[in-house]
C-alpha cells in the first residue's frame, strides 16, 4: 500500500485530465484503486501480456476477486454514497469477463504509470498555476449534464401528456364502437360493417400507440434516474473536493470557499428527484426498482448537503471562546414551521470512526453548543452560526506509548433533524468538522499546531478518521514547508534549492550529505517529537519561529530577495570565501528560535580573512530597532552579497533621524554596535560604485544542485588564510545590540 500512500499525495497536484487518463472512470475509477490499494499492490500484475493466452485464467481469477472485494466493501460500508458507488463499480467490472487479460494488462499499466510519476523529480508548486488549476476545477463543467437531465424530464412530462390525450381518444373511440354493435347485430348491413371495421382498426392502432408510448416513457424514466444518479455522484465528489481543499488551506493551499454553485446544483437535483417521483406516481402501476433508487438518492442528497462553512480553529484552548458556521445547501427547501436547531458535540477519534453506530460516552462539555438554522435572503444562504462556543472540559483517551496530549485529535459533530418540502419523512443529518487539538495552556499551542500541519499535509481523502502516515518522503515535507511559509509570510517568494537542502540536512542531522534528499523518508518523530541534536527545540518549533519572525518583521526583505534564509555554515563559506571584506548576507539562525543573523567577511588577526556571524536578532530586538536601521548602524558590513552597496539596497528601510525634542532637551537615539566594531559614530563611505539602482530579486547564486558532491565535500574551513588554522568563530556579541548616541543640541 506504500505506493498508493505516496501516489494519493501526488494526485492533488495533477490536473483533472491526467487523473482521468490514469484511472479511466468507466473502466478502473480511482475509487477502486483507493479501496483495494493494499490488495492490488500485493498481487502480481507485471507478467500480464495480451498475447499470452495462457495467463487468461490467472487474470480471470484476479478479476473475480476484484469484483468480490468491491461487493464486500460495499456491504460493510456505512456510507450510503460509497455503498452505492462500490456496487456500481463491481457491476461495471463485469465488462471484462470476456477479456480478463485486458483487465490484467490495464492494472499493470496503471501501476507502472504511478511508479513513473513518483520517480519524476518533485517541483516546488507555483501558486499562480495551482490557482488556475483550481479555477478550472471549480467551473463545474458537469452542470451541462444537469441541464441535459432537466430536458430529459421535460420529455417524460411531454410523453405523459401525449399519452393522456391518446388515452382519451381511445376511450372515446371504444365508446363509439360499443354504440355501433347494436345496429350491426340487428340488420347486418354491409356499410355498417365496413365502418365498424375501420373503427376497430383505428382502436387497435391507438392501443398500439399507447403501449409504445408507455414503453418509451418507462425507458426515458430509467434513463433519467441513471442520469440523476451520475449527476449526483459528481456533485458529491465535488463536495468532497471542496472539503478537501478546505482541509489543505491550513497549510497554505489556495481555497475558494464559495458554495453558491454547489448550492444551485443541489437544489436542481432535488427538484429533478421530486419531478421523477411524481411521474412514477402518475404511472399508476408501481415500479419498485426506480422508486427505491429515487428514495435512496433523495436521502443521500439531503444528508450530504450539510457543510461546515467556517471551520472552528483547529487548535482550541479550553475555556476560550470560538465560533464556527454550518451551512445547509438545501436551506430554501426546508419545510416552514418549527425552527431547525443544530447541536454540536465534541467527539474523539474512535467516535469519529463509528458515526453510524450508537453514540458513546461524552468526551467533553461544550458551552453554547446550539444554533438555529437561519435563511439570509440577500446571500440566499441558510446557516447556523455558533458564535460563543467554548470547551468547558475534555476527557482524554488513554495515550499510547510516548503520545502526548497535543497529538490527540478530536472533532466537532453537528447534527439535527430536518424535513424537506414535499417529503413527509424527517431526515437525521450530521457532519463533522476537521480534526482539532484541544489544549489547556498556551505553551501547548506550537506542538498542537504541528499535529494539525502533519494531518492536513499528509492525510488521504476518504481516510479512516484521523489516520495519517508515520513517515513521508522529504519532497512532500518540503512542499508543505514551502506552502506554509509563503502563506504565513504572505509572499510569492518561495524557498529555493539552497534552503531546501539545508532544511533537509537539519531535519536528518546530516550536514555533510550532498546528495538529493527527495525520496528520503522523514518521520513525525523527526518533525516534532525529538529535539534537534545539541538544541533544546524540535525542527517544527525552530521553523515556526522563523515563520513568525518573518511574518512580523521581515516580509518585505524576504519578498524582495534580500534574505538568503536557510543556509548552513559550510555552504555559507563556499559563497563568501572569495568576496572582499565587508561582504555580508542575511540568514536565519540555526541555533536560536526566531532569529536572523548577519554573516560577513572580515580580516583575521594573521592578515587573512574569516567569516563572522553577528549575534541573532530576535522579534524583541526588531521591535526595538528595525533590521534596516541595524544594518546601517554596523560599520563592518558594507556590501550585500554578491556586491551591492548596503546604502543603495537598504536605504528605503532606513528610518529618518528623529526631530529635536521640545524644551531644549538633548536628543537620544539607539544604535546597534558590534563587539569588534570601533566606536566611531560615522560609518565609512562605500568604496564600490553602485551596480544598480535597486537590488534585483533572487540574485544570490546560480541554482544549487545537491548532486554536486564536490562542492560540499571539498568545503575548506571557514577561515581561509593560507597560513592560519581553520576556525569557525562564535556569534559576535552586540553589547545587547544597542548603545546610546547623544547629539549636542545647537541653540
Amino acid at each position: 500500500m506504500a505506493q498508493w500512500i505516496h501516489m494519493s499525495q501526488m494526485i492533488q497536484r495533477l490536473s483533472n485530465d491526467t487523473v482521468n487518463n490514469l484511472y479511466p472512470p468507466s473502466a478502473f475509477p480511482i475509487e477502486v484503486r483507493h479501496f483495494l490499494a493494499e490488495w492490488i499492490e500485493s498481487q502480481r500484475w507485471d507478467d500480464f501480456m495480451l498475447e499470452n493466452v495462457a495467463q487468461e485464467s490467472q487474470a480471470q481469477t484476479l478479476l473475480d476477486q476484484t469484483i468480490s472485494l468491491l461487493q464486500s466493501f460495499s456491504q460493510q460500508n456505512a456510507n450510503v454514497v460509497d455503498k452505492m458507488k462500490l456496487m456500481q463499480m463491481s457491476r461495471n467490472m463485469t465488462m471484462f469477463k470476456q477479456q480478463p487479460l485486458r483487465f490484467g494488462v490495464m492494472v499493470k499499466d496503471i501501476l507502472k504509470k504511478e511508479r513513473d510519476l513518483l520517480h519524476t523529480p518533485a517541483q516546488t508548486p507555483n501558486p499562480p498555476q495551482y490557482q488556475q488549476y483550481l479555477n478550472r476545477e471549480t467551473s463545474f463543467p458537469n452542470m451541462q449534464d444537469v441541464d441535459h437531465l432537466v430536458l430529459k424530464v421535460l420529455d417524460v412530462q411531454e410523453i405523459r401528456q401525449k399519452m393522456h390525450q391518446l388515452q382519451e381518444e381511445l376511450n372515446w373511440e371504444r365508446q363509439n364502437y360499443e354504440g355501433l354493435q347494436g345496429p350491426i347485430q340487428q340488420n347486418g348491413l354491409d356499410p355498417i360493417n365496413v365502418e365498424t371495421q375501420k373503427l376497430q382498426n383505428h382502436i387497435q392502432q391507438l392501443e398500439y400507440n399507447v403501449k409504445a408510448m408507455a414503453t418509451k416513457r418507462f425507458q426515458l424514466l430509467k434513463e433519467c434516474v441513471d442520469c440523476l444518479d451520475q449527476c449526483q455522484t459528481r456533485l458529491i465528489s465535488r463536495l468532497k473536493v471542496w472539503r478537501w481543499d478546505q482541509h489543505k488551506a491550513a497549510i497554505g493551499h489556495p481555497f475558494d470557499d464559495n458554495l453558491n454553485s454547489l448550492q444551485t446544483w443541489c437544489e436542481q437535483l432535488l427538484g429533478v428527484n421530486g419531478k421523477l417521483r411524481q411521474e412514477l406516481m402518475l404511472i399508476g402501476e408501481p415500479i419498485p426498482e426506480l422508486q427505491e433508487r429515487l428514495r435512496q438518492l433523495l436521502q443521500v442528497l439531503i444528508q450530504s448537503s450539510l457543510v461546515v462553512d467556517k471551520q472552528p480553529p483547529q487548535v482550541i484552548k479550553t475555556q476560550s471562546k470560538f465560533s464556527t458556521t454550518v451551512r445547509y445547501l438545501l436551506g430554501e427547501k426546508v419545510a416552514p414551521g418549527k425552527p431547525v436547531v443544530l447541536k454540536a458535540q465534541i467527539i474523539n477519534e474512535l467516535q469519529a470512526r463509528n458515526l453510524g453506530s450508537a453514540p458513546g460516552d461524552n468526551v467533553g462539555e461544550l458551552i453554547n453548543n446550539t444554533a438555529i438554522l437561519e435563511h439570509n435572503t440577500v446571500s440566499k444562504s441558510t446557516c447556523a452560526t455558533f458564535r460563543n462556543m467554548s470547551i468547558k472540559k475534555i476527557k482524554r483517551a488513554d495515550r499510547r506509548g510516548s503520545e502526548s496530549v497535543t497529538e490527540e485529535k478530536f472533532a466537532l459533530l453537528f447534527s439535527t433533524e430536518i424535513i424537506i418540502t414535499g417529503c413527509d419523512t424527517p431526515y437525521r443529518i450530521q457532519m463533522i468538522s476537521l480534526p482539532v487539538v484541544v489544549i489547556v495552556h498556551g505553551s501547548q499551542d506550537n506542538n498542537a499546531m504541528a499535529t494539525i500541519i502533519w494531518d492536513c499535509a499528509f492525510s488521504e481523502p476518504d481516510r479512516v478518521p484521523f489516520m495519517v502516515p508515520e513517515r513521508v518522503p522529504w519532497r512532500m515535507m518540503y512542499s508543505t514547508l514551502n506552502s506554509k511559509f509563503t502563506s504565513e509570510v504572505q509572499t510569492n517568494h518561495n524557498l529555493d534549492h539552497y534552503n531546501q537542502h539545508f532544511l533537509a540536512q537539519k531535519i536528518f542531522d546530516r550536514p555533510e550529505f550532498a546528495d538529493d534528499f527527495s525520496n528520503t523518508l522523514v518521520s513525525w518523530t523527526q518533525f516534532n517529537k525529538e529535539v534537534l541534536p545539541g538544541r533544546p527545540f524540535t525542527f517544527w518549533q525552530w521553523f515556526e519561529g522563523v515563520m513568525e519572525l518573518s511574518k512580523k518583521h521581515l516580509k518585505t526583505y524576504w519578498s524582495e530577495g534580500l534574505i538568503f534564509g536557510f543556509i548552513g555554515k559550510q555552504h555559507l563559506h563556499l559563497i563568501l570565501k572569495d568576496r572582499p571584506n565587508g561582504t555580508f548576507l542575511l540568514r536565519f539562525s540555526d541555533s536560536e528560535i526566531g532569529g536572523i543573523t548577519i554573516a560577513y567577511v572580515s580580516a583575521s588577526e594573521n592578515g587573512g580573512q574569516k567569516i563572522q556571524n553577528i549575534q541573532p536578532f530576535t522579534k524583541r530586538d526588531l521591535d526595538i530597532r528595525s533590521l534596516g536601521d541595524r544594518i546601517r548602524d554596523i560599520n563592518d558590513i558594507t556590501h550585500l552579497y554578491p556586491e551591492f552597496p548596503k546604502h543603495e539596497v537598504f536605504k528605503r528601510f532606513f528610518s529618518e533621524s528623529p526631530a529635536s525634542p521640545p524644551g531644549g532637551y538633548i536628543p537620544v537615539s539607539l544604535k546597534t554596535k558590534v563587539g569588534t566594531e570601533s566606536d566611531s559614530a560615522t560609518p565609512p563611505t562605500p568604496s564600490v560604485t553602485p551596480l544598480a539602482e535597486s537590488f534585483p530579486m533572487n540574485n544570490f547564486m546560480q541554482p544549487f544542485s545537491p548532486q554536486n558532491k564536490e562542492i560540499m565535500e571539498a568545503a575548506p574551513p571557514v577561515e581561509f588564510s593560507s597560513d592560519s588554522t581553520p576556525d569557525f568563530p562564535d556569534h559576535i556579541a552586540t553589547d545587547n545590540n544597542m548603545e546610546l548616541d547623544f547629539d549636542t543640541l545647537q541653540f
